[in-house]
């Protein structure tokens, strides 16, 4: 009797195949696996890995420089450049108002009138250009008031190239108080993009005061040539020209600028903000040893020798920058303004123990390294202190105290420098960045949460 047939086995069911399935025969079986292994984050591997995945592809692409990560930020470097453009004619426009004044009148306590006379108007129309910054957005106010501001200096070449009447000279220069505070709107911009970040913004200020002096180091260089070797008026329209075109450009990049806040009944200015007078008091007298300082170093040795200064503040402020955030702010700015006073006192040691220019330039390279720190420590408890929405106004109110220290500290740096010679001037920074100390530490502004 024929043995019946053997039963052959039943495949077993084909899983259910999708576009991203691949058939492959393993071991003598059909087996299905996918296109792409989990590994890779391909479109087959679960969301979990592929999350895991991108975010190891991500922090090995992540710069460990922190000025790196910072101009990493998506619309930073468009901005920043533009920025940079506007802020160099900041150091130019003073100095080649100067020069292109004391050259066609022959007289520098006009020229000096002039721009102080700019000066006080800037104090008092910046922050109210700041405030309409805040309420109705950067691109609506800054590119008009830049404009306005330009056609004052136009008007100024105008009046200097046609011999017009010197009370025209003081008009003319006066109308460019319009000008936006432009590292003010800038660093606006990153506390936005980084707001709830300390050591992002400890960065971002960082960063921001040392291209304050690297514009003012470079600035009037840059005025002088200008002035010098094409015609006295050149560093005016130069100055001018790039003022517009970076404000244009900053301005044109909407996706990094804050949101406007509308003002309300019951907003009131930072000027009222628990510790604020007292911080404004501190821009003041640091502002003084800045203008001092600068008299009484041209008196002593030439504008060039100020550059060092400036080299030594804009090093320390980038070193300053990649450094941890303070815990306490409040204490870092003391230990700041105790390294600023004592630093200050080096020129005034080297002018009257040594007649050497190469150890002066040293002292004053050695002075600069306490001036960033302080100014970046005391701009981020300002931007604490202020309210929200309302950043531009509160950062224009120190730079505006700042501006009014640097006129005070140069018109009594000049009367030492006149009355008991260059090398007593130099105690009026020292002097100044004593006051300012004294001021911190008498713990006149209430403290906020750190």
């Amino acid at each position: 009797m024929p043995n019946p047939p053997a039963t052959r086995p039943r495949p077993a069911a084909l899983p259910a195949l999708s576009p991203t399935t691949l058939l492959a025969v393993t071991g003598g079986q059909l087996v299905a696996t996918p296109r792409t292994s989990p590994e890779s984050g391909g479109p087959a591997a679960p969301k979990d890995v592929r999350r895991r995945a991108a975010g190891q592809r991500t922090a090995r692409r992540a710069p460990t420089n922190p000025y790196l990560r910072l101009l990493a930020t998506p619309g930073a470097r468009a901005f920043t450049a533009g920025n940079l453009i506007a802020r160099l004619p900041m150091g130019m426009l003073g100095v080649s108002a100067i020069i292109m004044i004391a050259g066609s009148r022959d007289s520098y306590a006009l020229a000096g009138a002039v721009t102080a006379t700019g000066l006080a108007a800037t104090a008092v129309v910046a922050p109210f250009t700041a405030r309409l910054v805040d309420r109705f957005g950067q691109a609506r106010i800054a590119v008009p008031a830049t404009a306005l501001a330009v056609l004052g200096s136009l008007a100024l070449v105008l009046c200097v190239h046609y011999d017009a009447p010197a009370w025209t000279l003081f008009a003319a220069y006066a109308a460019t108080a319009t000008t936006p505070n432009t590292g003010g709107m800038s660093r606006a911009r990153w506390a936005h993009l980084h707001r709830g970040d300390p050591a992002a913004l400890h960065t971002a200020n960082s960063f921001e005061q040392a291209a304050d002096e690297l514009c003012f180091m470079l600035g009037p260089v840059v005025a002088a040539t200008l002035c010098g070797a094409l015609f006295p008026e050149a560093g005016t329209l130069v100055g001018a020209f790039l003022l517009m075109t970076g404000v244009l450009v900053f301005a044109a990049q909407r996706t990094t600028e804050p949101p406007p806040t509308p003002r309300n009944r019951t907003a009131v200015s930072p000027l009222r903000s628990p510790g604020m007078p007292a911080l404004l008091a501190v821009f003041l007298a640091t502002g003084a040893v800045f203008g001092a300082l600068e008299v009484v170093s041209i008196a002593h040795a030439g504008g060039a020798i100020l550059a060092l200064q400036a080299a030594g503040s804009c090093a320390a402020g980038l070193l300053y920058g990649s450094l941890r955030p303070a815990r306490n702010v409040h204490r870092r700015l003391l230990l700041c303004l105790t390294a600023m006073t004592a630093l200050m006192s080096l020129p005034l040691l080297a002018a009257s123990s040594t007649a050497s220019l190469p150890v002066l330039a040293l002292c004053l390279l050695l002075a600069g390294a306490a001036t960033a720190p302080t100014m970046v420590t005391g701009m981020t408890l300002v931007q604490r202190a202020t309210p929200p929405g309302q950043l531009n106004e509160g950062m224009t109110l120190s730079v505006t105290a700042l501006l009014g220290g640097v006129a005070a500290g140069a018109a009594g740096g000049g009367w030492l420098v006149e009355h008991t010679g260059t090398v007593f001037g130099y105690a009026a920074p020292m002097s100044a960045a004593a006051l300012a100390l004294a001021v911190a530490a008498a713990g006149a502004f209430r403290r906020r949460p750190e």
